[in-house]
């Protein structure tokens, strides 16, 4: 391929790029892929914010797969499918299991850092862990940091290669549909928020790999650039949406004012942390025989049901049984930040709460990452494969990106060098727009979403909320369409917009699912049925022509 991409002159004129293939995302997930094609082709990675922001940077458990003898494969799928709550796809699951060694020995051949220890006989091995759901020691971490040291191992890698081109801090607005050829994408629009400026990228092949919408909610772990764009762009687009009602709440978040996004990693109860009240009372064992290891669903659902029946701020999450020299050593990261708070976590107990974490649904993709369009692929958080079901395991999130990546690689290589040209795309156009003398009205409304999404789509759910949530959505919608419609584009404009959608996708899953399942647990439907499917949504003709906005074909 002889594409190429252009420079960024220093006018302030309508740009255009173009590459072979576009990568939207720049977590383990987006970098994985530009690395397994760079030799062959030219490659854009668009960064919404600097490369290293995202929620593979936060990650700190680490990644499952299985290098213990005593483990195995059919093990891993086994507990896979069971956290799943019978959602799973086996396919994917045996799939993603058997090349979980080879993506971890990926990873280790870039350089990644993952922890050592000595065996009896003085030989080093990798340090297994356990979390929730597992029934072995098969988490690869490095130290409680495993998502940094990913994130900046593969983006050193990614830097010194020819073919990568890094678009920092710019949004993608919308993928470009082909007039001559159906269910194909010529490119996309693309926002400069260094520049103010309205872009376009024309590609071959574009990937997904923007992660999730955990910002729909008002106290999440995610990073603020978790917005669902992905989800919310690939809808537009005409792709089918499934299990969007299936949002992870992490259990264990740190309380505390000064940290409302800080992760408390499930490896603490892996190695031995118990939950419990203030006054040292542990209570998982009376929602599940698992204990403290019990899925995330579970405990998430026991510390809500035990806050709201205390009238408590939060439950508290204790390792100070173990050595201090062991928990500085396998949680240095917490630790200091505990420290730097006042909370000195080897003689104290960590005030936690649950918060939204992790987007167990997305856009549809087949074992090949491939959509429902033709040249676009979804990696990652933002892709519903089927691994996940109704609840994701521990460790498998940053497995399935590595994993997919490969998938996405080896079919868009084969497909490479007979992929139609690439077209034309008419110029962003501004013309009848002005600047925004209203802001106040996007700060609003972003509030008003994530609050009410908190309140009546969170954790537990009834029919009332949820028809509730939709009313509000759909008001806000109205107001969104209009705003997008008569002002120029600006970041917080296009968060909510996808926002929006992406609340309005989850709420209309939810109302679908009649019984309780994994993470979807509804007092009206509190039973699980025997048989249960994938909620799957798929865009009408009225529903992907929501917007035009400022866009001009």
């Amino acid at each position: 391929m002889n594409s190429t991409t252009s420079s960024l002159p220093s006018s302030n004129q309508a740009l255009e790029h173009q590459c072979d293939v576009l990568i939207i995302g720049s977590g383990a997930a987006g970098l994985s892929l530009a690395l397994k094609l760079a030799d062959h082709c030219q490659i854009i990675i668009l960064s919404k914010s600097d490369r290293n922001e995202g929620s593979t940077r936060y990650a700190q458990g680490g990644i499952a797969a299985v290098f213990d003898e005593g483990d195995s494969i059919e093990s891993h799928v086994a507990d896979t499918l069971d956290a799943g709550a019978g959602l799973c796809d086996e396919e994917v699951v045996t799939y993603t299991a058997k090349e979980a060694k080879k993506a971890l020995e990926w990873l280790i051949n870039f350089g990644v850092p993952f922890d050592t220890e000595e065996n009896p006989g003085g030989e080093k091995k990798y340090h297994l862990t356990r979390e929730g759901g597992h029934s072995h020691r098969r988490i690869l971490h490095a130290a409680d940091a495993t998502g940094e040291a990913i994130q900046t191992t593969l983006n050193d890698a990614v830097a010194a290669h020819p073919n990568i081109h890094f678009f920092e801090r710019y949004n993608a607005i919308d993928l470009i549909a082909s007039e001559r050829t159906p269910k194909h994408c010529k490119g996309v629009y693309v926002w400069n928020r260094k520049r103010e400026q309205v872009e376009v990228i024309r590609s071959r092949f574009i990937t997904l790999a923007t992660g999730g919408g955990s910002k729909v909610y008002q106290y999440t772990s995610n990073p603020d650039v978790s917005s669902g764009d992905g989800i919310a762009m690939a809808w537009r687009a005409g792709c089918r949406v499934a299990n969007m009602e299936f949002n992870q709440f992490h259990p264990t978040c740190l309380y505390h004012p000064q940290a409302r996004n800080f992760l408390i990693s499930e490896a603490l109860r892996g190695e031995g942390a118990q939950l419990c009240h203030a006054d040292g009372t542990r209570f998982m064992h009376n929602f599940d025989k698992r204990g403290d290891l019990a899925p995330r669903d579970i405990v998430a659902r026991a510390i809500d049901f035990e806050m709201k029946r205390l009238g408590a701020d939060c439950m508290y999450l204790d390792i100070s049984h173990k050595s201090a020299d062991f928990i500085v050593k396998h949680f240095p990261n917490i630790y200091r930040k505990c420290r730097s708070l006042g909370i000195d976590i080897t003689r104290e107990p960590i005030p936690v709460v649950p918060a939204a974490h992790y987007s167990c649904g997305g856009v549809m993709t087949d074992l090949n990452a491939r959509t429902d369009l033709d040249n676009v692929y979804a990696i990652g958080e933002v892709a519903y494969t089927g691994l996940h079901g109704a609840n994701r395991m521990a460790s498998n999130s940053l497995l399935e990106c590595v994993v997919f990546a490969k998938a996405a690689a080896e079919h868009i290589l084969s497909r490479l060098h007979d992929a139609p040209s690439i077209e034309a795309i008419a110029p962003w156009d501004e013309s009848q727009v002005s600047n925004s003398d209203e802001e106040v009205i996007i700060q609003h409304n972003w509030h008003e979403l994530r609050l009410f999404m908190w309140d009546y789509v969170g954790i537990v759910r009834t029919n009332k909320r949820l028809e509730r949530a939709l009313r509000r959505i759909q008001l806000l919608e109205q107001e969104i369409h209009e705003y997008y419609a008569h002002f120029k584009v600006s970041n917080n404009l296009l968060e909510l917009r996808n926002l929006v959608m992406v609340a309005e996708l989850i709420v209309r899953c939810a109302m679908q699912r009649k019984e309780s399942r994994g993470l979807h647990f509804n007092l009206d439907y509190p039973d699980t049925l025997a048989h249960s499917s994938p909620t799957i949504l798929t865009p009408t003709k009225s529903l992907i022509e929501e917007e035009p906005g400022t866009l001009s074909t």
